[in-house]
């Protein structure tokens, strides 16, 4: 069942301007009438034209709209000066009422066009439908539409100027939540490295379980790769990194490490460099971003720690990549644990909380209940000494700083990062990240 209706009216041709408020009067009527197309939410969207220019439709189809509006159809107009505002402000409606199944009623000549722009703003949670403008007026038709699919491809020119035309757009707006947070440690000097800690503030994410500077576009999430790489281009402006030489972790939850200038691989929850300049990153939501950084060889390095990751020792295998391939002594090698889910949150069932136990009993609490809490950091941190890590080398604010000026729980602080725990599987990701300066 289609949830809403969108209609594109923001650039007519000529052969339907005449009869504008006609024709969409009588697709709002048929609308109305078709019980296969029942929705409650309309949108128009219409082009807001700037100075001394003529009127947008706007104007001209305000008298015509009062009548459907009064029916109690929930209908609103939606002018801006590109089709790019235009849609995200649609996006934006949509996601405030959780509607994922849209009609799109359009000329046949924007039909192209539109699925570009939509490609780009929407992700796969969302399934569009699109119906010919001219053919939506008649009842007869309205019942015919055609799935997103394949059509028509555009000139790249024209597919160049839709991406910035969309890139504009996402740049003037403002920042959500306060201003972007960079948090970093005292351990890696910052004379040789560029590195910090993101938190949930500063972007311009505004879905709630991903606002505001979400840095993790999926399929099945409603943020677009679009609004996760202009969170990312405020990051590096912010930060100073080039984001254009920005490389993060392929998440698998073990323990493979990609060396930078090798073949990368398809997966891998570490990576290492010696490259200056490149800015490596690992994500977080309660699993453990960590960094490496050795100032003697002026070598750096990421992971993601995840439980599993945790287990399969993935911040060890990156140690031992950096000694491997750069000649890196354990002992100069720092690590830095970022934000991640403490013992105070987090809990697995009983047969995965025995191999933290067997790590060190301390990696547990209510080791006999079903589900015990566990300490990642703990079990990262045991084993990264275990492997020849100096204990003074490892920064664990949870241990090491009660003050806590990285190492805070996820889950306890909504208002500074995100949590797969706390939030479920709509969540917004952090990362942790690291270059060395040229």
């Amino acid at each position: 069942m289609v949830e809403a209706v969108l209609i594109d009216l923001f650039s007519l041709p000529a052969h339907l301007q005449n009869n504008i408020q006609g024709l969409l009067c009588n697709t709002l009527e048929t609308i109305e009438k078709c019980s296969s197309i029942h929705a409650p939410f309309v949108y128009v969207m219409c082009c807001q034209r700037q100075g001394s220019e003529r009127k947008g439709e706007q104007e001209l189809l305000l008298p015509n709209l009062g009548g459907f509006q009064s029916r109690k159809r929930r209908l609103e107009v939606v002018r801006a000066l590109t089709t790019a505002a235009a849609l995200y402000t649609i996006k934006q409606r949509l996601d405030e009422k959780d509607l994922s199944i849209i009609k799109v009623i359009l000329p046949t000549l924007r039909k192209d066009l539109m699925k570009v722009y939509i490609d780009h703003l929407f992700t796969a949670v969302y399934q569009f439908e699109y119906e010919d403008l001219q053919a939506a007026s008649d009842p007869e038709n309205l019942q015919i539409s055609e799935p997103q699919g394949e059509g028509q491809i555009l000139p790249s020119q024209d597919m160049a100027l839709i991406q910035s035309e969309i890139q504009m757009h996402l740049e003037s707006l403002p920042s959500l939540k306060g201003e972007l947070t960079i948090l970093r440690s005292s351990l890696i000097p910052d004379d040789t490295f560029l590195h910090g800690f993101t938190t949930r503030t500063g972007g311009i994410s505004y879905i709630p379980t991903l606002s505001s500077c979400n840095l993790f576009s999926s399929s099945k999430r409603r943020d677009p790769h679009v609004v996760v790489k202009e969170n990312l281009r405020r990051l590096a402006n912010a930060a100073g990194f080039n984001p254009e030489a920005f490389h993060r972790v392929k998440v698998n939850h073990a323990n493979a490490v990609c060396i930078m200038g090798k073949t990368e691989p398809d997966s891998y929850d570490g990576i290492v460099t010696n490259q200056k300049g490149v800015t490596l990153a690992a994500p977080g939501a309660d699993c453990i971003p960590v960094l490496f950084a050795d100032p003697v060889r002026k070598v750096c390095g990421a992971a993601h720690s995840g439980w599993k990751g945790t287990l399969l020792g993935v911040s060890m295998a990156a140690v031992n990549a950096m000694v491997s391939e750069y000649g890196c002594n354990v002992q100069d090698i720092l690590v830095v644990l970022g934000p991640s889910v403490g013992p105070c949150c987090y809990k697995l069932p009983h047969e995965s909380a025995k191999e933290f136990h067997r790590i060190d009993p301390k990696c547990v609490r209510l080791f006999d209940s079903a589900n015990p809490y566990i300490d990642i950091r703990r079990a990262t941190r045991i084993l990264l000494e275990r492997g020849g890590v100096l204990p003074e080398n490892i920064q664990d604010d949870s241990i090491t700083d009660q003050n806590q000026n990285i190492t805070f729980c996820t889950a306890c602080h909504p208002d500074k990062f995100y949590s797969h725990v706390r939030d479920g599987t709509n969540f917004g990701t952090q990362i942790g990240f690291i270059s060395i300066k040229d």
